[in-house]
């Protein structure tokens, strides 16, 4: 069995674990100082160059680019690796992105509920907005006739088996139906190397609100932070991963900071949407879309 699957299964599992503090913005629990400065983007400008100990390798905001659905396909190629890729993207893509394969279960279908499977074929594309900002496009969906949902998870390449950097992306939920969620995390590309070891960011089910999750190394209660932040809306969010902590900025604001178990192997980036974890399913027929404006990742240069 991938090991990717596997991961697929113990993904999102935030509403499964104990949390050991649930820190609210804006106005919520003390301990989390709200900061802002040019590294933390609050608009749709896509942010460029070296972010103090952070330096770029990833900057993608798919303007005048037009990849249709059907090109993110034929992606079971080198999945373990850095190397791995989706045969039918354009080469610019290839070298950027890959996604989970046909076939693969997400978290609930791996855990034996109704859950879907991964279809980035039919799933994902890139096209201009009708404002003309180009956007990578997940649109999830479960068939009219019923069975499964269709599920994606995205990975970038130029950060995929990268210890410690700074991850951020802006996006938002264009048509909200229940039994949809994301669970954007760094993940270990080896579970016995960092056991116990999650970063999820955003999460929750995309009609609810925005929340944050650390599991520490070594397992145990995991650190929460939660709001009132919706979907529906434009949000820019990253996580800045060090060797001393891990940070998550929602709009600019820093919301959370974890010291507790700071993971310290090489993790991926999966951008992965799949079905609801609160017990919604969608009916026959249903879909919804999550819109990305932009992406962009660093390496860390620090010590």
């Amino acid at each position: 069995m991938s090991t990717y699957l596997r991961r697929a299964a113990l993904a999102s599992s935030a509403a499964l674990t104990a949390i050991t503090a649930l820190v609210l913005w804006p106005g919520g629990a003390s301990g989390v100082t709200p900061s802002q400065d040019a590294c933390h983007t609050v608009n749709n400008a896509m942010p460029r160059g070296t972010c103090g100990s952070f330096h770029q390798v990833l900057a993608e905001n798919f303007n005048g680019d037009h990849v249709p659905v059907g090109s993110f396909a034929d992606c079971d190629h080198n999945s373990e690796g850095r190397a791995a890729y989706c045969a039918k993207l354009p080469a610019a893509y290839r070298k950027e992105f890959w996604a989970y394969p046909t076939g693969w279960q997400d978290t609930q279908k791996s855990n034996g509920q109704r859950g879907g499977t991964y279809h980035p074929e039919d799933t994902v594309s890139v096209s201009p907005s009708s404002t003309g900002d180009g956007q990578m496009h997940i649109r999830m969906y479960r068939p009219a006739g019923g069975g499964d949902v269709h599920s994606a998870a995205i990975v970038p390449l130029p950060v995929k088996a990268q210890r410690y950097g700074k991850y951020s992306e802006r996006f938002r939920v264009s048509k909200i139906t229940s039994g949809f969620k994301s669970a954007h995390l760094l993940w270990p590309v080896r579970d016995d190397a960092c056991p116990g070891c999650e970063m999820d960011f955003p999460e929750g089910e995309w009609n609810g609100t925005i929340s944050a999750y650390h599991h520490p190394l070594g397992g145990g209660d995991q650190d929460a932070y939660g709001g009132n932040a919706r979907w529906s809306s434009w949000h820019t969010s990253s996580i800045e991963w060090t060797p001393k902590s891990t940070k998550y900025y929602l709009d600019g604001r820093r919301i959370g900071n974890s010291t507790r178990g700071v993971p310290n192997t090489a993790h991926d980036w999966i951008i992965q949407n799949e079905t609801a974890m609160n017990g919604q399913y969608p009916a026959a027929g249903a879909s919804a879309q999550l819109d990305i404006s932009w992406v962009s990742a660093y390496t860390y240069g620090g010590k």
